[in-house]
């Protein structure tokens, strides 16, 4: 992919991120959403790419735009795109931290096609890539994460969502003496951290969704993280949405490279509200400033692009 194009992908999550923005706060989850959506469209529309949507806002039936198969794009080279107009739309709705706008693209058949079932995960950062393995415990997984950082168990934080099925993992975790950090919704965000140095995140565990769990993998493939998922599909609809997959044993560790299949990858994402790395959107009479970061795999870079947008570019992103 053509290195310019990192910009235009920053430029289609701004514009989600500052749309549904305007609703923070108002309980109106679902209409931040549509807003998110809609704004991501348009923007797509003068990307010089083809693209095919292969992790969207679900399926053709289920949703108008950027569905699963969707074609997006001005014409271009072929790219598969996974997006998240919204990660963490109750996050907006309450007014509560970490929610983004994110989105990964990458070349066409490098991501894998997830479909909307939990997924089980654990993720690290270039520092402990290499020290993970889902099939052990989290103790052992913890044990080594931390010998291979240099760092005491008592200096590793992981971050999970706070759901019933991670009590368990909750306090084999505390028992052992690691930092837990609990989210409500979104574990993107947290394993986007984890990639960077400083941001206080060195590991992200628990079962979250499958869909987000690309995403992931995508923003640690940039900069040398690792990652290994296992689906959990529940239903025998969802056992046979894998085996369409060609997976044929459920149980199967999918790596970070089974996840992302190329070395050509981009992923990009804007802060809606603050989270450890990026700053909330500001709305200011006369324009907004967003904070955005922007990984490509290919270079290995990492860029944060700091934005100030005039209002005469944004009336068309002002909530109705």
């Amino acid at each position: 992919m053509d290195r310019t194009l990192s910009l235009e992908f920053a430029r289609v999550v701004e514009a989600a991120a500052l749309r549904s923005g305007r609703l923070l706060g108002r309980g109106q989850k679902d209409a931040a959403d549509g807003l998110a959506v809609d704004a991501m469209r348009q923007a797509f529309d003068s990307v010089r790419i083809s693209g095919t949507v292969v992790i969207g806002e679900g399926e053709i039936d289920e949703a108008p735009m950027l569905y699963i198969g969707e074609h997006v794009g001005a014409g271009g080279p072929e790219v598969d795109i996974a997006v998240d107009p919204i990660e963490g739309t109750n996050l907006i709705a309450k007014g509560q931290n970490g929610a983004i706008a994110v989105m990964a693209i990458a070349e066409k058949g490098g991501l894998l096609h997830a479909p909307d079932m939990y997924m089980e995960k654990l993720c690290v950062g270039p520092r402990g890539a290499g020290a993970i393995d889902i099939t052990k415990s989290l103790t052992e997984n913890i044990k080594n994460v931390a010998a291979k950082m240099n760092r005491n168990v008592d200096e590793i934080t992981l971050v999970m969502l706070d759901r019933e099925r991670h009590h368990g993992l909750m306090k084999e975790a505390r028992d052992l003496g690691a930092r837990i950090m609990l989210i409500s919704d979104g574990d993107v965000n947290p394993a986007m951290e984890c990639c960077i140095e400083g941001s206080g995140v060195h590991m992200v565990v628990g079962t979250g969704g499958a869909p987000e769990g690309v995403l992931a993998a995508a923003a640690l493939k940039c900069v040398g993280g690792d990652m290994q998922a296992r689906l959990k599909p529940e239903t025998e609809e969802e056992i046979r949405r894998c085996h369409e997959m060609g997976i044929t044993d459920v149980n199967q560790v999918l790596t970070l490279d089974d996840l992302v299949r190329t070395d050509d990858v981009i992923f990009a994402a804007t802060a809606i509200t603050r989270g450890n790395l990026l700053n909330a959107i500001q709305y200011f009479p006369g324009g907004a400033r967003t904070h955005t970061i922007v990984m490509r795999s290919k270079t290995g870079t990492v860029r944060f692009l700091d934005t100030v947008h005039m209002d005469e570019k944004l009336k068309s992103l002002k909530a109705k």
